[in-house]
């Protein structure tokens, strides 16, 4: 038996009736990529099967995640977890073997790929991580961070706009320990790409800095020479990230090679059948021989060597620069600072300012206190106050093919692969990663975004600019939308904060918690309330009450929190008895405890404000139905902030008449 051979074929015939089985999936990826990713895990990709999450292991992205049963059977066969029976419960609900590889519920699987081009770019994260913690700790004789990184795409993810942001990104800084495995078969959904993607790959990489190889699995299926050949080189390219075309036949081996249509459904029984005689299998379904598993249990073992000599290197690592090792330890272990501790500078702020400077002001803080924040902007890092200044003690650096020690990033105007690159960095460990750019722009983020929250990623993003308050650059640049648009992703926090107490008590949050945060910063100036305090922590609190029983409650969130204050004094002056709630972020907010809600928002008081210079459909849950909005229902326009503001109903005296229209529809 020609074990090599018969192992790319276990691949294939898995796959197959896994999703023959399943009655649903992609099988012309992994029946196609078959050789590659048997290349990779045999030849070459650093694992343990007993310690999936060693530090210094090789990781590998199946870009192109809707052949998630490519990943399945490698890990079947390499010892990482996945029984048989996984295998046959693919795509049911609570398997280890989902639809698209998931984060956090399938062991070995690095990053929740299905989006096309995402993978990439998370790729491209984990290798500029590896290169920033290689330059911050290796010394001489220890290469404590010393990894590869591997990603298998196809067509579709290369059309993806977010791949060519991603790959520029990747060949500016000169990521050479990045190894793309480009899938070339031509097909994607509709048919051959020839309708839709022509342009010469080869060049398009070229100029972007990448080192660009070739492997023909079409004149010659499953070479393993050439392939092994070609990562070789690659792994040889110290300066350049590496692409390797792999050209391939969809579908490999079965009736329906080379055609779309076995690429998003099963073959059917027929055809099940006739791949196994094209492909000499003659094993029961989803068995295979003794052979097969000896074979891959010999690069699982050489693995698990690998990890203990790393451990040994570390261990003498230790002995010689026992502060560094010790400090890596930690950074890798992601451990934070002692946040009360440090009450009296976060919470600290006496003159009024733009929360987008506040932000900034904490930003530094915490930056001095935790090794591994790390991040920037998209070309905007002067207008976001994103960058992480030098002091006397820190220097941060700048982050670029010359310093990959340097901790400030620059991602050029890549704002979807700025999001993506960051959830690659949180993924890899040892980085606790931020971005920024202007608010409106997370409708560029967004994708990312919801794969932060999708995989519970501790990304923080810092959005400045964040409503009509932009002024003169007018709608287009106006968040109205967006703040709907992110709350509405379950298990993203999203911060508003008015103040300066404020802004730290959400960054605290970002920084304790195993969720994404967003926060949404002012342009302008706004003042330091004295009633604001840490309690914004929990989403929602009183900022100012009155004497008694509340008549009208008034609710907002950053900028028009000094509106509702406003509105609270002229409605005193009539005898009327407000309460203003600040409420800087609905789902910590919706964390708390009922008796705590009922505290800050007391259901008897029927009579409600909310305001807040975004569309209205967040609030309608706290207005109730006798509530009223100070909200935006339309787009902005271009003038100063000043007049906008008015000119849209923002004024204390519309959300006082508004308090007392409540208070009138409360009596009915």
């Amino acid at each position: 038996m020609n074990v090599q051979k018969t192992t790319i074929n276990a691949i294939r015939i898995l796959s197959a009736e896994a999703i023959e089985k399943a009655k649903s999936g992609h099988p012309g990826l992994p029946m196609g990529c078959a050789p590659i990713g048997y290349t990779l895990f045999q030849n070459f990709l650093k694992f343990n099967v007993d310690n999936l999450a060693w530090d210094n292991r090789d990781r590998f992205v199946l870009s192109a995640g809707h052949g998630s049963m490519l990943n399945y059977a490698l890990f079947h066969l390499y010892g990482f977890g996945i029984s048989q029976d996984d295998l046959k419960n693919f795509r049911q609900l609570g398997s280890k073997t989902p639809g698209h590889p998931e984060y956090r519920q399938t062991a070995g699987v690095e990053t929740t790929t299905g989006p096309l081009g995402q993978g990439i770019a998370n790729a491209v994260g984990m290798a500029l991580a590896e290169a920033h913690l290689a330059a911050t700790y290796n010394k001489p004789g220890f290469p404590v961070v010393d990894h590869y990184t591997y990603a298998i795409c196809g067509d579709g993810c290369l059309e993806e706009g977010i791949a060519y942001e991603a790959c520029s990104f990747a060949g500016i800084n000169k990521l050479g320990k990045l190894i793309l495995l480009y899938d070339d078969n031509d097909i994607t959904i509709e048919g051959n790409t020839d309708v839709t993607f022509k342009e010469d790959m080869a060049k398009r990489f070229e100029a972007q800095n990448w080192q660009v190889l070739d492997v023909d699995l079409v004149a010659s299926p499953d070479d393993v020479d050439a392939l092994s050949a070609a990562i070789e080189k690659a792994k040889a390219c110290t300066d350049k990230p590496s692409i390797i075309v792999c050209h391939t036949h969809i579908g490999f081996g079965s009736p329906l090679e080379g055609s779309e249509k076995c690429h998003g459904a099963p073959l059917g029984a027929d055809n099940l059948q006739k791949s196994k005689e094209n492909l000499g299998w003659a094993y029961p379904p989803f068995e295979c021989p003794d052979e097969v598993f000896a074979h891959c249990k010999k690069a699982a073992d050489a693995g698990k060597a690998a990890c203990t000599a790393w451990e040994k290197t570390f261990a003498e690592y230790e002995k010689a620069y026992p502060d560094l090792a010790a400090a890596y330890k930690k950074q890798m272990a992601g451990e934070k600072p002692d946040f009360e501790a440090m009450e009296e500078e976060l919470y600290s702020f006496d003159k009024p300012m733009a929360t987008r400077q506040t932000s900034s002001k904490i930003l530094n803080l915490l930056a001095a206190k935790i090794p591994g924040l790390m991040g920037g902007s998209a070309d905007l890092g002067p207008s976001n106050l994103s960058q992480m200044k030098d002091t006397d003690e820190i220097k941060y650096g700048e982050f670029s093919a010359d310093n990959y020690a340097g901790r400030n990033m620059h991602y050029g105007i890549r704002e979807h692969a700025m999001a993506a690159i960051a959830n690659g960095m949180q993924l890899h460990g040892g980085i606790q990663a931020y971005c920024a750019t202007f608010f409106v722009f997370s409708d560029y983020c967004k994708p990312a975004m919801r794969l932060s929250a999708l995989m519970k990623l501790p990304v923080t993003y810092i959005m400045t600019h964040d409503s009509i308050g932009v002024g003169e650059d007018g709608p287009t640049h106006q968040p109205v939308e967006q703040l709907i648009m992110l709350r509405s992703i379950p298990g993203l926090k999203v911060f508003r904060p008015a103040d300066g107490k404020e802004t730290a008590a959400a960054w605290v949050s970002a920084m304790s918690g195993d969720e994404p945060t967003v926060l949404v910063l002012s342009r302008q100036g706004l003042p330091q309330y004295a009633g604001s305090s840490k309690e914004a922590i929990k989403g929602g609190y009183v900022l100012e009450d009155c004497d008694g029983t509340p008549d009208v409650i008034i609710m907002g969130t950053g900028s028009e929190i000094d509106i509702c204050i406003k509105a609270k004094a002229l409605l005193a002056d009539k005898g009327v008895k407000a309460r203003v709630v600040s409420m800087p972020c609905f789902e910590e907010f919706e964390k708390q405890s009922a008796a705590y809600k009922e505290s800050v928002l007391p259901a008897a008081i029927k009579a409600r404000v909310c305001v807040e210079a975004s569309c209205p459909y967040s609030w309608y849950k706290y207005a109730g139905d006798k509530g009223e909005m100070v909200c935006m229902t339309s787009f902005g326009a271009s003038a100063p902030a000043g007049v906008l503001f008015p000119h849209f109903g923002f004024t204390a005296e519309n959300v006082a008449a508004k308090a007392l229209k409540s208070i009138e529809n409360a009596k009915n």
